[in-house]
């Protein structure tokens, strides 16, 4: 299969360098980015008119909780989760479970994301809806063990059940991922054998921490340290690790997640609506973290759209430190592009030849996105989801010109309304 796009504003290399070109796609990679590129493809595509960029990645959400979109709205975390969210979730079946899965792909693929790192539960189900979307998936069973040595080994059986199912789906866009929910559900044993069964098969880490203030006090109150320096203690860093949030983290803390090599997302969205604060990003920076972006779930952001979480970022930590050359526009995409395939090891995020042909072309004749006087800060700062027209995951068109071509969206509109009756 073989893709050319023509006449478009390519957003090129490491440096996001803007730049006339045409793109050539050969099987799942770019093979050339270049002016006047005339050779015959299976597919052409007109993007004049039209920035052509990196697919983004989203490096931290729950897909399926599209179901719960503002069911419970306005609330603090803890009271969120234990009195609304989760005894709902008590009630989903892998089929409802399956349903919110095809929710989010379709608003994944329809914003210009590409890739994501999801946790939940019945992730069979959720694999096999990333398999069908043509989207790249890095899912992760969500273990919660609460120091029950029943529930840890009950849990781990879970995992590596999952594990097992996505290894025989044998496909490079899904891919297990270890994610032992936080510190504060998951024993010591249980994070102990997670390190110990990553590292023996190879399987990268995803894990909550450090989110909110109840849980730094429920932590230290626990062990006397850290959520951070726990997990640190324990050997279980590593360059495998992405911690979800990292909201409160002192210097220590930052130095130590430096010095493994973990990275750290940031979910402004849904930290801001749930008022858990504002993450030290500018520290995080300094120090040499990488840092990516992620949505968290649409229950708590309440949307899966990567360009309006980078406004969010850019913004939040702007008037939060009263420094408006903080989270700079280049810097926040490279968050939502780059970084985050950095943390997975996966040559994506750039346009540049011989890299994985995942990318968004995004409509820029719009007025709100006119004149065109820098393409990186109005995606940053003007552009939302409904501006791309087209995206492309490992060579695949998945949508084009607004229509979704691998899954069937209207089926998919109307079961999300037929479950969401069926838990009321």
């Amino acid at each position: 299969m073989s893709i050319l796009i023509k006449n478009g504003k390519v957003i090129y290399g490491r440096n996001f360098e803007v730049v006339e070109a045409d793109v050539l796609i050969e099987g799942n990679r770019i093979a050339k980015v270049a002016k006047g590129i005339n050779e015959s493809t299976d597919t052409v595509i007109d993007a004049k008119g039209r920035i052509v960029s990196p697919a983004f990645i989203n490096l931290h959400t729950h897909s399926p909780m599209g179901l719960f979109r503002g069911l419970a709205d306005d609330l603090p975390l803890m009271d969120w989760l234990q009195n609304y969210i989760w005894p709902r979730e008590a009630k989903l079946t892998r089929e409802y479970t399956k349903v919110g899965a095809y929710l989010g792909a379709l608003e994944m693929i329809t914003s210009g994301t590409g890739t994501f790192l999801d946790m939940y539960f019945n992730m069979d189900a959720v694999a096999e809806v990333t398999l069908e979307s043509g989207l790249r998936g890095y899912l992760s069973y969500g273990m919660i063990d609460l120091g029950d040595p029943e529930r840890t080994e009950k849990e781990i059986k879970e995992a590596l059940r999952t594990m097992e199912f996505m290894e025989r789906l044998n496909s490079d866009r899904v891919n297990f991922v270890f994610g032992p929910h936080a510190p504060y559900t998951c024993s010591i044993a249980l994070l102990g054998e997670v390190r110990r069964l990553a590292s023996e098969h190879g399987k990268m880490i995803t894990i909550h921490v450090s989110e909110t203030m109840a849980e730094i006090g429920q932590i230290t109150e626990r062990y006397g340290k850290s959520p951070v320096v726990l997990l640190d203690e324990i050997g279980f860093f590593g360059r495998d690790v992405i911690i979800a949030h990292g909201v409160w983290l002192d210097s220590r803390d930052i130095q130590i997640l430096a010095r493994d090599g973990v990275t750290v997302v940031h979910n402004p969205g849904s930290n801001m609506k749930l008022a858990s604060g504002v993450m030290p990003i500018q520290k995080l920076l300094n120090a040499g973290v990488n840092v990516a972006l992620g949505t968290d779930g649409a229950a708590s952001n309440n949307n899966l759209d990567m360009l309006e979480e980078m406004k969010l970022a850019a913004l939040l930590h702007k008037v939060h430190n009263l420094d408006p050359t903080v989270a700079d526009a280049k810097t926040v995409f490279r968050m939502a592009t780059a970084n985050g395939a950095k943390a997975l090891g996966i040559e994506a995020g750039v346009i540049r030849e011989g890299y994985l042909a995942d990318l968004a072309v995004i409509n820029f004749t719009r007025p709100h996105l006119r004149p065109v006087n820098n393409v990186i800060s109005h995606l940053v700062y003007s552009a939302n989801g409904n501006d791309v027209e087209t995206t492309i995951v490992d060579g695949r068109v998945l949508m084009l010109d607004g229509e979704v071509l691998t899954l069937d969206e209207e089926k998919i509109l109307s079961d999300a309304e037929r479950v969401i009756g069926e838990l009321a």
